[in-house]
This record gives C-alpha cells, structure tokens and sequence, in this order.
C-alpha cells in the first residue's frame, strides 16, 4: 500500500499544527490539506479527495457532526474523530460512529507534554487503518435478507453466557446485533468494546435506550444474568468468578500489564474455564489479534465461537486472527451472526 493522504480539519491553528508534525514525521502519510471547519472539510474532501481525514468536532460555521454526516451522504471517506474525553465529547463521539466514522481518538492525548510515544503510535495505527478499511454502513436494526436455513440448531449444551469483543468499527457492529435481542433471551451477555476510559458509559446508556434487554457499564461485583447487557468499563479488565453461593460474578480490576483494557483475551480466559461448552463468543470487526489466545482457550474448554466474515467487516483484524488460527465454529457476515447466535441457545 503506498502514502496515504489526508486531511486535518481543526478550528485550533495550535491543534492543526500539533497534528501535522505527527503526520509530517510519518512516511506512510502526506498531508494534502487542512480545514478550519466543517463547510471548508467538506469542500476540501471534494476537490483533494483524501484517503482520510482526522475531524474535530467542536467548529464554528459547521461542526464536525454536521459536516461529517453530509460528508458521508455525499463524499465518503474514512473519517478518524478527533474527541474530548467529557460526557459530551463522548456523546458526540457516539453519534459520530453511528453517522458513519470509522474510529476516533482522544486528543488530549496528542498534546500532552511530555508526549507519549506509545500514544501517537496507537493514534497513527489507528488513522492507517482507518485509512484502508471498508466504510461502515448506516447501523440499522435487523435486516430482511437473514437465511435461516443456514444456522441449524446445535445439539451441545444450551450456552449461558455470550461474549461478544470488538475494536474498530464495534460499535456501529454491535448496534446491528443488541437491540434484536428479546426481553427473555436466555443467556447472559457481555460486550468488551476497545474504548478509552469515560466512553464505555455512555455507550452502555445509549444501548439502554434501544434494547430491549437492560444496558450497563459492567461494576466490581454484578451477578451475570440474564435480562442484562454488562458492558466491560474501559480502563479495567473485567474477570469472571463464581460465588460461594454458586453464582458467577464480574470482578473489575486494575491491570496496566496488557495493551487493551478491557481485553478480549483476559475476559475470555477467565470465562472459559468456567462456563465451558456453555460459553459463546462472537469477534467482531476490529485491528489487531486481541481475541486470539481466549478463543484458543475457548476452544480447548469446547465452547464455540463465531466471527464475523471479511466482507462485512469495517477491519477485517481480529475475526481473521481467529478463523485463521483454526478457532472459528462459523464465519458469517454481520448481517446474519444474530441468527447464528440463537442457534446456540
């Protein structure tokens, strides 16, 4: 792949600048132009037509939301949010991952002083690969073209708990998934979403307001159940411990020794061996091999995992380290896993 080009669109001369240093440093990008607001971004992508393009916003005349969701209808192009790490910021950072961004980024983490190398590498990998995955669709519940004849009924033990763990272009996947899901479903779920801290809240809220199920960020201590949605709070892993009464409850911890928090692999090895052949897992879009070593896990406790296929995914990452690695029950497009998913309850 050769020099992607792209856009800095920032009402802040200060932030325009700061992130043009780190692409300038950086011989996988060129920079074909900024913006100052959104009416500017929108006329820039037309006439430079970048490969992407890092939004704030935040912007007088048009703000980033405005502008990316007309971006979208009308030039699309992968689009990396440039996010406040406030309620707000979060909130909006949510909408803009549903109107069609691919990822975003906290940037107060680009302005730190001193400044975090590991930080603007991440930021880097991640405008890279939203530089060349596939642009998200509009998230829409359900979707007439389900082929039911495809997802036979398993004979194994009904599963009891479903964990579904994603990364780039999670949330707009999951939005596609979690509402379908009736009041009565049987089985407990968890959904371990790479976000950084402050974020996992307001996604869980905004869940509870479409679900069906209740939506929550996942606290130290809650009985797995069904009826309940537990989203895994950034920042922390979330493992899994049975209770001298025979329950199984969410312990939240402290753990600066991974790269992801939450990550997918501490969750699922943690689960595994206790739920065994009744523990499902579903890997969505998303960079990066978090998922591989607790699938292999799930697998040598005979539990099953389905991944989402190349053709849906946003990053085809994760779901292709798993199928590839041979851990895969069943490889489906987005628009079939919910299907899939009920033949295993």
């Amino acid at each position: 792949m050769g020099r992607y080009g792209v856009l800095i669109v920032d009402d802040s001369a200060f932030m325009r600048r700061a992130i043009s240093l780190i692409f300038e440093k950086e011989p996988d990008f060129f920079i074909v132009g900024v913006a100052r607001n959104g009416l500017e971004a929108i006329e820039k992508i037309e006439r430079f037509k970048p490969d992407v393009v890092t939004m704030d916003v935040e912007m007088p005349e048009m703000d980033g939301i405005t502008a990316l969701e007309q971006i979208m209808k009308d030039h699309p192009v992968a689009v990396v949010m440039l996010s406040m790490q406030t309620s707000v910021g979060a909130e909006a950072t949510l909408t803009a991952l549903q109107l069609g961004a691919v990822d975003f980024f906290p940037k107060s983490l680009l302005i730190k002083d001193p400044v975090d190398p590991k930080m603007i590498d991440d930021f880097l990998l991640r405008v890279k690969a939203a530089a060349s995955a596939k642009l998200p669709m509009r998230s829409s519940v359900g979707s007439g073209k389900e082929t039911v004849e495809e997802t036979k009924r398993e004979e194994s033990s009904p599963v009891e708990l479903l964990i579904i763990g994603c990364s780039t272009g999670g949330p707009s996947a999951i939005q596609s998934i979690l509402p379908r899901f009736p009041a009565d479903f049987p089985a407990g779920i968890v959904v371990l979403q790479h976000m950084p801290p402050g974020f996992t809240k307001p996604l869980a809220d905004r869940f509870n307001n479409m679900c069906s199920l209740k939506v929550k960020e996942a606290e130290d201590g809650d009985v797995v159940m069904p009826g309940i949605i537990y989203v895994a709070p950034a920042g922390y892993q979330t493992l899994f411990q049975r209770t001298n009464d025979g329950k199984i409850a969410l312990r939240i911890v402290a753990d600066d020794s991974k790269l992801y928090k939450p990550s997918i692999d501490v969750s699922l090895q943690s689960a595994a061996s206790i739920y065994r052949d009744r523990l499902l897992v579903v890997i969505l879009t998303g960079m990066g091999t978090d998922g591989l070593i607790g699938c292999g896990e799930v697998k040598r406790q005979r539990g099953h995992v389905i991944v989402e296929s190349e053709e849906s995914c946003i990053v085809y990452g994760m779901p292709k380290a798993v199928y590839e690695a041979g851990y895969a029950d069943r490889q489906v497009s987005l628009p079939h896993i919910y299907q899939h998913i009920l033949s295993f309850v």
